[in-house]
């Protein structure tokens, strides 16, 4: 049975540091980077709970991102459909592309 303490001993506080003090964008990178990792070990859930997170990241209240939003609602859930038919290659070049774009475009905001 699992404990907090049990929990709290596996934490990494490095990561739970970083975490704390990122800007949501900081944390979108983080999503992707951690749905890529799965992804690339066949780790459908994970890679699908990764996906189901930027899905809810999404802002379709914006006029302004409202566009972009449901483009990338439907490439994610695109995404979570080839990951539950074990298509990891078309998944991974996806979610890298994305992440390579997201990262120019952090790049681009400093």
């Amino acid at each position: 049975m699992h404990t907090a303490q049990s929990f709290h001993n596996k934490t990494n506080p490095y990561l739970v540091n970083q975490i704390s003090i990122a800007s949501p964008q900081q944390l979108i990178m983080k999503v992707y980077d951690f749905a890529i990792v799965h992804c690339q070990k066949n780790d459908m859930v994970k890679t699908n709970e990764a996906l189901q997170i930027l899905i809810n990241a999404l802002n379709f209240d914006d006029p302004s991102a409202k566009d972009i939003s449901f483009g990338l609602f439907k490439l994610y859930q695109y995404c979570q459909e080839q990951m539950r038919k074990n298509n990891t290659q078309v998944v991974f070049k996806i979610l890298s592309e994305l992440r390579d774009t997201w990262q120019e475009s952090l790049n681009n905001m400093r």
